[in-house]
């Protein structure tokens, strides 16, 4: 079994654990996963739960189509040449949970990921690079959805 995977599910396991018991409520938990943000409504309150402002960046390359036919999964990849990335978060501004992944890096990693994400409608999809000294930069791109591939 790979050692991450070893950790992950003793750490979730613990967690789970702590919960059934009353320990920690099911929010704490969730905090400690660091999957608090995903519940967020809009971009505004997505963007203070990183704790300050994102200066823009041309050091981070977002790769997503101009137009895209099906909204369900469009690929989008984000690269980092900011040295000491430690996360990546990627945004899709119009959706009704605007973070759609967080992406972390250990030290001396390529910081560059590929995904794919549901878009409702024609808007940016931002990129925010998080430094191991709590710095943040953005970049963002404009992706266009059409209903079924017929207009733009």
């Amino acid at each position: 079994m790979n050692p991450n995977r070893r950790s992950v599910l003793k750490s979730t396991s613990a967690l789970g654990l702590l919960v059934a018991c009353g320990l920690v409520s099911s929010r704490q938990a969730l905090a400690a996963t660091g999957r608090e943000g995903f519940g967020v409504k809009n971009l505004a309150e997505a963007l203070a739960m990183l704790g300050g402002t994102a200066a823009d960046s041309k050091d981070i390359v977002i790769t997503s189509p101009d137009i895209a036919e099906n909204g369900a999964v469009v690929p989008v990849g984000v690269a980092s040449a900011i040295p000491g990335t430690s996360e990546i978060y990627l945004f899709v501004e119009k959706n009704p949970n605007p973070l759609a992944a967080v992406f972390r890096f250990p030290d001396d990693t390529v910081a560059a990921v590929q995904s794919r994400v549901k878009m409702g409608q024609s808007t940016n999809v931002l990129a925010v690079v998080k430094t191991a000294d709590g710095k943040l930069f953005s970049a963002s791109k404009e992706t266009k959805v059409t209903l079924g591939g017929c207009g733009g």
